[in-house]
């Protein structure tokens, strides 16, 4: 087509350059009142930009300046494995969750699995007693089973080694530290020789699971360091127990959890394997540093509230872990947070990677984030950052005493507190519960799931605190006033948004209805200065015992605090349901 068809190349364009993108970056801002007439343009990058749990920033546009001494990233399929252990591309194993204790159901549901997409099957907590049951009619040559049963993973492996053949694939699943982050049990690492010595050559023996550390509210950084830490001290447990270093390293999987944040998971996987890689150099055996990695969609963004979005976020996850370069991914199904899945949840879990993998034809580059200067550099930072994790782990005597010291649990505990207050504010937004929750909604009813174990690190979830307020409010006829002033359209986004905060904490709002207990003034800046002081105290002579005002003109004598973008949200919701009567103090 040419120019006379009305076609324009990007060639036929200026070229642009950093300082005009501030420039007109900066001139948005002015509008917004994020920035002011002084603010230079180099304030750019710290006004649009973020800082990640593990202090990395990230800045809202990269160039090639970004990338300039990064080391290099090789070739994928080649030491440093940055790129994956693969040279050609590949669909993931798509790995289907199975916890339910009925041996029954459970065999159905990985026979429906299996005939419909799903190309292996991860049995977490099934009783070893039970495994012959729920692999009846499974093709263990063909389809891997990789077990999760913690204090009773010896006679679970024994009992699946003795099923019949002898061409089974998978892993045996064994995790004593990750078990001890779970439960504060002793980790009794000569598990991993004694199960090395019973499963044949082709069957792993273990699983370093470093999404307990994700669900305790560890950042990324976190994530990677406690999970390279227990890799190493699993080597040295079958290296003592006879084997070599470099078939010590085939007996290991990785496991992480893949988050909502897509190039934040996209780094995390190429940085663990930037890491492993690393490990294995100075075993002396770079040649088999590739880290086999399963990556899980994350538990601690599930909501239980509206968990409809939960499709959107693990599609999300999902996505990433697979350009990524994750070589198996599980995507939990939206009700996971509801109880068991049902057959519907786990189709749509299993089809989200076929569709991925099959329509989207995500797999058919190897590694197509590479090269990208902010994954390149996230990448990096992220690297040196677990990196350092894991050598205050072994300054500490190595995984097993972090974990006794309560080093890893301090380290966890402090990462939450800051998110939990991001959360609190609505920094860190959680679509249907902390930001448009819907007071309608009708979930789903499950059978309850089982107990998860418990006794080390907590296990948290990014939603907990407002769904434990919608939990104390469901069934409640209390409401808060909207007490609007002047015409509608100066007081509708005030109103809106005032709405929306209360809503997050299952409290319904009316428009200048009575309410003996809570009300909140909506209105312009005109409007509050010339009637919120009068307002307020009338409502204070009413007998309302809080009165909020939607915005941040501070100063009024009879309100009692200001509802904003970035005010804490919680603390707001917290003392309606007091006011309300809906908690008791």
């Amino acid at each position: 087509m040419s120019e006379a068809d009305g076609l324009r190349l990007g060639a036929d364009f200026p070229g642009g350059d950093l300082e005009q993108w501030q420039r007109l970056a900066l001139a948005v801002l002015r509008r917004t009142g994020a920035a002011d007439d002084g603010t230079p343009p180099e304030a750019v990058a710290e006004l649009l930009g973020s800082v990640t749990y593990d202090g990395i920033a990230v800045a809202p546009l990269f160039t090639a300046a970004d990338a300039q001494g990064l080391p290099a990233t090789g070739w994928p399929g080649q030491s440093p494995f940055i790129r994956g252990g693969s040279a050609q591309p590949r669909a993931w194993d798509v790995r289907q969750r199975h916890a339910d204790p009925d041996a029954k159901a459970t065999r159905e549901a990985i026979l429906a699995d299996l005939e419909n997409g799903a190309t292996s099957i991860w049995l977490d907590g099934i009783a070893p007693g039970s495994i012959p049951d729920v692999l009846d009619g499974v093709y263990l040559d063909l389809a891997p089973v990789v077990l999760d049963c913690g204090a009773a993973t010896e006679d679970a492996a024994r009992v699946f080694l003795g099923l019949p053949g002898d061409d089974k694939r998978g892993n045996l699943g064994a995790d004593p530290l990750g078990w001890q982050a779970k439960t504060g049990e002793p980790a009794d690492l000569g598990m991993l020789g004694r199960l090395a010595k019973q499963a044949p050559r082709h069957v792993p023996v273990a699983t370093v699971d470093a999404t307990p550390y994700h669900e305790a509210g560890g950042s990324d950084a976190e994530e990677l360091g406690f999970a390279a830490a227990t890799g190493v001290a699993y080597l040295r447990a079958l290296v003592d127990a006879g084997m070599s270093a470099g078939m010590a390293l085939r007996q290991l999987e990785f496991r992480y959890a893949a988050g909502q944040d897509q190039f934040a998971t996209i780094a995390k996987l190429r940085a663990a394997r930037r890491i492993w890689s690393r490990i294995a150099t100075v075993c002396d055996v770079p040649h088999l540093g590739a880290q086999v990695q399963h990556a899980v969609t994350s538990a601690a963004m599930m909501t239980a509230r509206d968990p409809w979005v939960n499709l959107l976020r693990t599609t999300v996850a999902c996505f990433a872990a697979g350009v990524g370069g994750a070589d198996a991914v599980t995507v939990l199904p939206f009700d996971a947070r509801l109880g068991l899945p049902d057959g519907f949840s786990r189709r749509i879990a299993r089809n989200t990677s076929t569709l991925l993998v099959e329509e989207a034809q995500v797999a058919r580059v190897v590694d197509p984030a590479g090269g990208s200067w902010f994954v390149e550099s996230l990448t990096d930072a992220l690297a040196h950052a677990a990196w350092d994790v894991f050598v205050d782990v072994e300054r500490a005597g190595g995984m097993g005493a972090a974990l006794g010291s309560g080093l890893v649990a301090d380290r966890v505990a402090a990462t939450w507190q800051r998110r939990a207050d991001r959360l609190a504010h609505r920094l860190d937004p959680i679509t249907g519960v902390s930001e448009f929750a819907s007071l309608e909604e009708r979930r789903p009813v499950r059978s309850p799931a089982p107990q998860a174990p418990s006794g080390g690190l907590p296990r948290h979830r990014y939603a907990e605190a407002f769904e434990s307020l919608r939990d104390a409010a469901e069934g409640s006829d209390q409401v808060v006033s909207l007490v609007t002033l002047g015409p509608v359209a100066s007081h509708t986004a005030r109103a809106s948004f005032a709405a929306n905060l209360f809503a997050a904490g299952g409290i319904r709002t009316v428009h200048n209805g009575p309410s003996p207990a809570v009300a909140c003034i909506c209105g312009s800046d005109r409007s509050y200065a010339e009637e919120a002081e009068d307002t307020a105290r009338r409502l204070k002579a009413e007998g309302v015992k809080t009165v909020w005002l939607a915005g941040r003109p501070a100063g009024y004598e009879h309100v009692d605090d200001y509802l904003y973008t970035g005010c804490d949200a919680l603390a707001v919701l917290r003392r309606t349901h007091l006011d309300l009567g809906l908690v008791t103090p």
